[in-house]
């Protein structure tokens, strides 16, 4: 099955290996697959949630992905099967569902995510993720299921109170916590070094950890201390940043060199 579609990040979190990813929010280009993978990043995480991004250039991105031999995962806009089966059938290898409340809405992701007898997804010929062969679906729906990664995300005290049972949701590969969201839904916003922070890394990972299940940490581009923390407490992906985040960054840092020669 691996060699009609395969999935090198689960491949890693199954060695227990640190995946870095790179969120696409910005550019619409296929450049930024390539430049993704020159720099070395495991995943290209697309986001449809928190971008004009149209599902077209999530394809056309997730496709030059496959090239690449990068798995790109889309997190969508909302957790419908209208949204997470087109860009699955667009190229991409995992959908990163946000705001999972329950395990009910965790199982409704697979559903729409996994093909029968895991999920309710649709069949489509000649996909992506096959090259474009027309395999037959006997070999075809397993080798997929296998390959599709699902990704819920913790963002709310709601996730976290369901953790045991959206994490122990057949299908859920991993659960993501989305750090900004979650503070801001827990009334600390930006404070990234409250223990409830720590605690619910902590809990997430130890939830994970019973059911075979893997941690990834969002939304901490500015405090790599915390990052680091986290991986050695367990968390296996790791979302560094933005490309919007990185342009501004450097070119910022080049701004500030120019302007110190001045002074």
């Amino acid at each position: 099955m691996r060699d009609i579609a395969k999935n090198s990040v689960k491949e890693k979190l199954a060695r227990d290996e640190v995946v870095a990813s790179i969120t696409v929010r910005l550019v619409p280009t296929v450049e930024i697959v390539r430049i993704a993978k020159t720099a070395g990043f495991d995943s290209l995480y697309i986001d449809l949630e928190h971008s004009s991004f149209s599902i077209e250039t999530a394809s056309q991105l997730c496709i030059m992905a496959l090239e690449a031999e990068l798995p790109a995962f889309v997190r969508v806009p909302a957790n419908t099967p209208e949204y997470i089966s087109r860009v699955l059938d667009g190229g991409a290898l995992g959908v990163i569902a946000p705001g999972v409340r329950s395990a009910a809405e965790a199982r409704a992701v697979v559903a729409a995510a996994k093909y029968p007898p895991l999920g309710a997804r649709g069949l489509s010929g000649g996909l992506p993720q096959l090259a474009f062969r027309s395999v037959p679906a006997a070999q075809a729906l397993p080798a997929l299921n296998a390959a599709t990664l699902v990704i819920v995300q913790f963002e709310s005290a709601a996730s976290l109170a369901a953790m045991d049972e959206i994490v122990a949701v057949d299908g859920v590969d991993l659960v993501m916590i989305g750090s900004n969201d979650l503070l801001a839904d827990l009334g600390i916003p930006g404070e990234f070094d409250h223990p409830k922070l720590r605690d619910a890394y902590e809990r997430t990972v130890a939830a994970c950890r019973k059911r075979g299940k893997h941690v990834g940490v969002g939304g901490l581009a500015s405090r790599p201390d915390l990052v680091a923390q986290f991986v050695r407490m367990g968390a296996r992906y790791v979302s560094t940043g933005t490309d919007l985040g990185f342009l501004m960054s450097e070119c910022q840092k080049r701004v500030k060199q120019v302007r110190d020669i001045a002074r």
